[in-house]
This record gives structure tokens, C-alpha cells and sequence, in this order.
């Protein structure tokens, strides 16, 4: 079963972080980077979005 792809509306909502954070987060390799779409559209795999969450709960 393919991993659900999620819009950056989607992602900002579930983690609660800013855009700015999330794109220097994932451009330092704090967070998973977006899959390419198309020429002007990327997104996040919802399994890798749910792995960083996971690893934050650990952490607190």
C-alpha cells in the first residue's frame, strides 16, 4: 500500500511547528525532507512525518 503524501498545510498542523522551522529543520536534517510532486509541488510521506513525532514523544 503506497505512504499517504502530505500537503505542507497538513504537516504544519500536526507537528505545530512553523514553515520557516520546518523547511531550516529538514535543510539540517532535523526533520524528514518533502518528495518532489511535480515542478512547483512537494509534500511529506506520512510515515516519515509519524516517525519524527514518534522519536519527539521519546525525547520529552
Amino acid at each position: 500500500m503506497p505512504d499517504e503524501i502530505l500537503r505542507l498545510s497538513n504537516v504544519l498542523s500536526i507537528t505545530g511547528m512553523s514553515r520557516s522551522w520546518l523547511y531550516c529543520a529538514a535543510a539540517e536534517g532535523r526533520f524528514p525532507s518533502p518528495v518532489r510532486l511535480g515542478a512547483r509541488a512537494i509534500g511529506w510521506k506520512r510515515s516519515d512525518v509519524q516517525a519524527w513525532l514518534d522519536s519527539r514523544e521519546r525525547v520529552l
